[in-house]
């Protein structure tokens, strides 16, 4: 990041677009069932799902959260049948989790919500050009949004899932990891 102050126009960019952001993720989470899953509950389920099975504590790493707090999420998801616990392969003092079946399926479903409330609402209040625009748009925020932990400044989408490649279980207690 520049020492610089960015100039008025980026400045009032910038605040109108962390504006608008929190407006849209707050429309998001209303047009998906209400009741199903807490933000918390759902990004570590949906972290599971997507990077595969980890223990509590490389949870609470990746989601920047407490241990005993990501224990309590881990167990109301379990306790839903969305989690499933086993033991760790070679360290018999932890646990790994990963999604069941009816997981996968409410993920499923609250992303469905999301995505058909989202397209319905840029056919329906947007011009061919405005969505034309919107998917540029679209292009530009994953460039800006593609800034992973740690600085790196790697714009694939798997640059996270990459960086578990080797320990999958969250064991490595190195730096980084």
């Amino acid at each position: 990041m520049p020492d610089q102050e960015p100039d008025p126009t980026q400045a009032r960019t910038a605040a109108d677009l962390t504006a608008v952001v929190g407006q849209l993720s707050r429309r998001l989470r209303a047009a998906s069932p209400q009741g199903e899953l807490t933000p918390t509950q759902r990004s570590a389920l949906s972290r599971i799902a997507a990077d595969g099975a980890a223990t509590t504590a490389a949870l609470a790493r990746a989601e920047l959260v407490r241990p005993q707090s990501m224990r309590l999420t881990l167990s109301h998801l379990e306790e839903q049948g969305l989690l499933e616990r086993t033991p760790h392969p070679t360290d018999g003092r932890q646990v790994v989790f990963s999604v069941t079946a009816e997981g996968r399926r409410t993920l499923t479903s609250l992303r469905q919500s999301k995505q058909s409330w989202l397209a319905g609402a840029i056919a329906d209040r947007l011009t061919p050009a405005e969505q034309r625009t919107l998917t540029e748009a679209a292009e530009l925020l994953k460039r800006l949004a593609a800034e992973v932990p740690g600085g790196s400044t790697d714009a694939s989408p798997d640059a996270y899932a990459r960086q578990r490649v080797d320990d999958p279980y969250g064991t490595d207690t190195r730096a980084g990891k």
